[in-house]
């Protein structure tokens, strides 16, 4: 795809180069984007259904652990291939393949799934500082949306420092672990015997199925399908068998750490609580505690530093998915910071509430709940993903093997059926509890819950009886239109923007070349004193009077040279009082300078440019 707005992940598009490498610097090139998405397979949530696992059902649990990390070595190996092999992200492919009315809620099951997945790490960033610093829940809560700004900078300084980053967080959660394993000090053998098969149903179902929503993440297969994007590779037979096979390496290293480090906090639980009789430790708190009783210090407190470096880890992750599953399925691009913050608030506000109304001991079931929530997602990713790596006809020659079909599908029907007795388990549950309204149940939840198993059935089926893709645009706007023969533009009143810094002679320059000396000059300042805000042109304070001079020597300047010009001052906010002017002169044309400034600074300074651009319709012409 030529045009870079249809790229996923646009502003770190193909920017790591890996050509002209061989060897282990070409491995190199190519480690990153697995780690990125490993860090969602040990998050928060992962803790909350590993510790709870291993207090309750001691290692019994581990196979289902392994079970897991084997369907995510092989999904997320589809995302990958997807992703290098088609260009495309599973949202956009998505989109491409089913019907709008379809994306829609493939969007909001998506987006439920990445709140669900930004509510653990919430929870657990918060839990992390409570038990280091003693900070209130309610607090570490709140803070969290400081993360929002963390993203925005990685992202601005490029894909090799935002994964130099995460790997970072990634060592220090799988030293801490490593370390408490020592302390512990586990009997092999009745750990090995965890990695037997067995029936599982009531309670272990519900944390088996956490457990596989925890690990295989619905979020991850879009976010690795895109990240893979980020290394720019040769188009080529040869290139792309490369980058599949560099690829897979990414893959199987980073999921293999990300289940030795998930597999460490089960047996820790079992370990530390099964075998001492404490089998109802499902509350990241008391695991913390019962490790101080039992161990000493050293290990709650690398427990605790563990939990806010996945935390931070996993939010980044996070909220990178929850972009590309809005600009793949809806092709709706929004401000970056917009999005994530959106993203951050929807799932502090369960989290927040939970603890105003329930009190903070109601988190760590929340925690689970997330992580079932993820699970029941699951479906709605990973049948779209099989479908699109199974079309001959889009990805000829690198179309999965049969056998590889089969294991892919047979995920799939584990994840779907595991989840259906679950749901049923759970409304049966509900149907015979006596605390429970019943009518409620009849009127929303099981209508609920077979419109999802339709649209579930319609993701599965449609592909099967339409072959041939739909044409759609990735990029969030139309084709490009005849423009026939050009006429002469000809601007006669020419607004120009002036901050009396070092960038006004560039302006006034360009400006001057669009309207020669025949065109009249609206030289155009804005007072954004907390004065001007108030009482606008009647104000009479210090900063309006030397803005009122310098225009008058501007003018005068202009005067001098052969040029026409007058004076247009406003009041208050700069982006509506410029817009104000333009429509009020009736002007042809607008001449800005811009700062120059991005990134967090335009939270702090505003983005006038963009904001003057969307409220006139003029040309606008931006100078540096």
């Amino acid at each position: 795809m030529s045009n870079k707005d249809s790229e996923s992940l646009s502003e770190v598009h193909g920017s790591v180069i890996t050509s002209g490498k061989t060897g282990w610097r070409k491995l190199m090139a190519f480690i990153g984007p697995a780690y990125l998405v490993s860090v969602g397979y040990m998050d928060p949530g992962n803790w909350a259904t590993d510790i709870a696992g291993g207090s309750q059902f001691g290692y019994q649990l581990i196979w289902v652990l392994l079970m897991s990390n084997l369907m995510a070595l092989l999904l997320q190996s589809l995302s990958a291939r997807l992703g290098i092999v088609r260009g495309l992200d599973l949202a956009q492919a998505s989109r491409n393949t089913y019907p709008s009315y379809i994306n829609y809620p493939l969007y909001v099951l998506a987006q439920i799934a990445i709140i669900a997945c930004d509510l653990a790490e919430i929870i657990g960033m918060a839990i992390g500082l409570n038990l280091l610093f003693g900070l209130p829940l309610i607090w570490g809560v709140s803070i969290t949306i400081l993360d929002t700004f963390l993203l925005l900078f990685l992202m601005n300084k490029g894909m090799r420092i935002m994964e130099v980053f995460i790997v970072s967080m990634v060592f220090i959660v799988g030293i801490s672990f490593l370390t408490e394993m020592f302390i512990v000090e586990p009997l092999a053998g009745e750990v090995l015997s965890g990695f037997k098969p067995s029936l599982l149903s009531g309670n272990a179902l519900y944390i088996a199925i956490g457990i596989i929503g925890a690990t295989v993440m619905p979020h991850n297969l879009y976010l690795h399908s895109s990240l893979v994007q980020t290394r720019k590779i040769e188009r080529t037979p040869k290139g792309i068998k490369e980058s599949l096979k560099y690829n897979l390496i990414d893959t199987s290293i980073a999921l293999n750490l990300a289940f030795f480090v998930n597999a460490a906090i089960l047996i820790l639980a079992a370990t530390a609580f099964y075998k001492n009789g404490l089998f109802e430790v499902a509350e990241i708190q008391d695991a913390y505690k019962l490790l101080d009783n039992i161990f000493g210090s050293v290990a709650p407190t690398l427990f605790a530093i563990a939990l806010i470096a996945s935390g931070q880890s996993s939010t980044i992750t996070g909220t990178l998915a929850g972009q590309i599953v809005m600009e793949g399925h809806l092709n709706l691009r929004i401000q970056p910071w917009i999005r994530r913050l959106l993203t951050r608030l929807l799932a502090i506000i369960p989290a927040f509430f939970t603890i105003m109304f329930f009190g903070e001991e109601a988190l760590g079931g929340l925690l689970i709940l997330s992580q079932v929530a993820l699970s029941l997602q699951l479906g709605f990713a990973v049948i779209p993903l099989i479908h699109f790596n199974s079309d001959r006809e889009k990805m000829k020659e690198y179309t999965i093997k049969t056998w590889v079909k089969i294991l892919a599908w047979l995920s799939a029907l584990i994840i779907v059926s595991l989840n259906v007795q679950l749901v049923i388990e759970e409304i049966g549950s509900w149907l015979s509890s006596t605390t429970v309204s019943v009518w409620w149940i009849y009127l929303l939840v099981i209508p609920i819950a077979i419109t999802i198993g339709l649209l579930l059935l319609y993701v599965f089926l449609m592909p099967f009886f339409r072959k041939h893709e739909r044409k759609i645009s990735n990029v969030p706007h139309g084709e490009a239109l005849e423009i026939g023969e050009l006429e002469q533009v000809e601007y006669k009143k020419i607004g120009i923007t002036v901050d009396f810094s070092v960038h006004d002679r560039n302006t006034f320059r360009h400006a001057l070349i669009q309207g020669g000396k025949s065109a009249d000059y609206y030289l155009i300042h804005i007072v954004e004193t907390a004065a001007a805000r108030f009482h606008g042109e009647k104000v009479l304070d210090h900063e309006t009077q030397s803005d009122t001079d310098n225009l008058e020597k501007y003018q005068q300047n202009l005067k001098e040279l052969g040029y026409q010009a007058q004076i247009e001052i406003g009041y208050g906010t700069a982006s509506k009082a410029i817009s104000d002017l333009v429509k009020a002169k009736n002007l042809d044309l607008l001449v800005m300078g811009a700062h120059g400034h991005k990134g967090i600074s335009d939270l702090i300074f505003g983005t006038t440019v963009d904001t003057v651009r969307h409220n006139v319709s003029i040309p606008i012409m931006i100078v540096k």
